[in-house]
């Protein structure tokens, strides 16, 4: 048999937009959009890090990146990221490295997939 399969993992992610909504009355189209691109900032370069410092074995680094990603996630409605990156936290210190590290992939594949949502759904409010 030479024939090598690639599998093609496509998750659809869930955005609390009732979230999103409560940043833009509160802070007005303005202030929400600033915060929100800022979010998406950071949660971007965090994802490249945590990505980088778990390929180093960097475990309490990687623990410290992924609570992080956890609060903005959660302040800018990304419910599946959150999730997933509970999940990762929860993961960290079993012993199982396989879960550990196949969690870890989701977590980048949500990352990006929640990021492109988001940046859709401005480009929608904006």
């Amino acid at each position: 048999m030479n024939a090598i399969v690639q599998l093609m993992h496509e998750e659809t992610v869930r955005l609390d937009r009732d979230q999103l909504e409560v940043l833009y009355v509160q802070l007005g189209p303005v202030g929400a959009d600033k915060l929100v691109n800022h979010a998406l900032e950071e949660l971007a370069v965090a994802l490249a890090r945590v990505q980088k410092q778990h390929s180093a074995g960097r475990i309490d680094e990687v623990r410290v990146g992924v609570k992080n990603m956890v609060a903005i996630a959660q302040q800018i409605g990304m419910t599946t990221l959150a999730r997933v990156a509970r999940d990762v936290l929860d993961l960290i210190n079993t012993g199982d490295g396989a879960a550990y590290c196949a969690t870890m992939a989701r977590m980048g594949r949500i990352g990006e997939s929640s990021l492109k949502a988001v940046w859709d759904l401005q480009d929608v409010h904006g």
